[in-house]
């Protein structure tokens, strides 16, 4: 990071792989919004630990699938920070349960759309104007393995899409934006889960997964490693670029291969 302090804001960031993106950009020294929905106890916690770091820090509550919070969001960022220079679209809703697409709700593939690729592609225009003012921005989304590619990917129809979409949008972006000093990429985790997501290498470097061509299970700071290198000062030339972080694994053919064998 140069002299100035960046401020980094981080949706869906009280927990997860969200959280972990949190730390590793406030042990760089960027100042850090950590935005949540439900986890007040765990966004509050947060907060101060990343304060005990010497950097500013504020938890903000806000659903990003609305853009009137939306809003208050950015303002209140700007009015306390005086700007947003990185900002990681790291929420995005998904359904677990596998369900052809006959059988979602209308209400459901709206809100899996509006979450996962209106909404993010709302919060980047609201964003844009304070980085091209500095000439000079990261932009993240999240994305899946493989996306793309934009297989079909059977029983995850509406995540898939809305996800897929967002890649075309990331690499447009991209080359719209390099002009004002302003990168846009997209990361793309395996299928790291539960408590994993806010752990170190260290801490499963010696476990199996059979699943994962690794051999061992990806952590939070797989990714958190990844977005902190985009985010650096000389990473100005990797722009437009979908990256896996995922071991290796296929999650749409070991999903399908898995349904086959069942």
């Amino acid at each position: 990071m140069d002299e100035q302090r960046k401020v980094a804001f981080i949706t869906g960031s009280a927990k997860g792989l969200g959280k972990m993106a949190a730390l590793l950009l406030a042990e760089s020294g960027c100042d850090m919004v950590i935005n949540y929905v439900q986890s007040d106890k765990e966004a509050v916690e947060l907060r101060e630990r990343i304060q005990s770091m010497g950097v500013r820090c504020l938890a903000l509550q806000g659903d990003i699938t609305r853009q009137d919070q939306m809003k208050k969001l950015v303002h209140h960022t700007v009015d306390e920070l005086g700007g947003i220079d990185i900002l990681i679209n790291n929420a995005g809703p998904f359904v677990r349960e596998r369900r052809l697409f006959a059988d979602y709700e209308p209400e459901e593939i709206e809100y899996l759309m509006q979450g996962n690729l209106l909404g993010v592609m709302q919060l980047d225009h609201l964003v844009l104007p304070y980085m091209r003012r500095r000439r000079w921005g990261r932009i993240i989304h999240f994305g899946f393995g493989h996306a793309a590619e934009a297989r079909g990917w059977p029983h995850r129809a509406v995540y898939a899409a809305a996800k897929v979409g967002l890649v075309s949008f990331t690499k447009t972006l991209a080359v719209e934006e390099a002009p004002h000093g302003i990168t846009v990429n997209m990361i793309c985790p395996g299928d790291i889960r539960g408590a994993n997501k806010e752990k170190r290498i260290q801490e499963v470097e010696h476990e199996q997964d059979e699943e994962s061509p690794r051999g061992r299970p990806g952590a939070g700071e797989d990714v958190a490693r990844v977005i902190g290198f985009l985010c650096e000062e000389r990473s100005d030339f990797i722009t437009g670029n979908i990256m896996d972080v995922s071991g290796g694994l296929d999650p749409i053919r070991a999903m399908i291969g898995s349904q086959r064998m069942s």
